[in-house]
């Protein structure tokens, strides 16, 4: 039972993992689309590049939690100490990655506003 447990949460980390770089794969395709079009004279808008930045660092954002939640998935999983540790490095990392992410996005604005 046991490690039928353990097959399924890794199981369910590494489907968030890959989850979560789709979502990193998309987002980054939407600002490479959204820049190039914006090298055009019908794209030379106001506030473009800032939009372009305020979406990808959404996608950039909910891809963090997806890592997160993966992390605390494998940390279910994890027998010893030193696996512990180094999840926990990786989710502290990943936790401040996220935090200041947000506080950017908060300070330069909601990005449905201006896309």
């Amino acid at each position: 039972m046991e490690e039928t447990f353990k097959i399924a949460a890794s199981f369910v980390a590494l489907s968030m993992e890959g989850s979560a770089a789709l979502i990193i794969g998309y987002g980054a395709l939407e600002a490479l689309w959204g820049a190039a079009a914006s090298l055009s004279p019908k794209g030379r808008k106001p506030g473009t590049r800032k939009a372009i930045w305020l979406r990808f660092a959404m996608w950039l954002l909910l891809a963090l939690e997806f890592e997160l939640g993966a992390d605390i998935v494998r940390s279910a999983i994890s027998p010893t100490w030193n696996e512990i540790g180094q999840l926990s490095a990786i989710a502290v990392v990943r936790t401040f990655l996220n935090y200041f992410l947000e506080k950017d996005l908060e300070k330069y604005g909601d990005v449905t506003a201006t896309a």
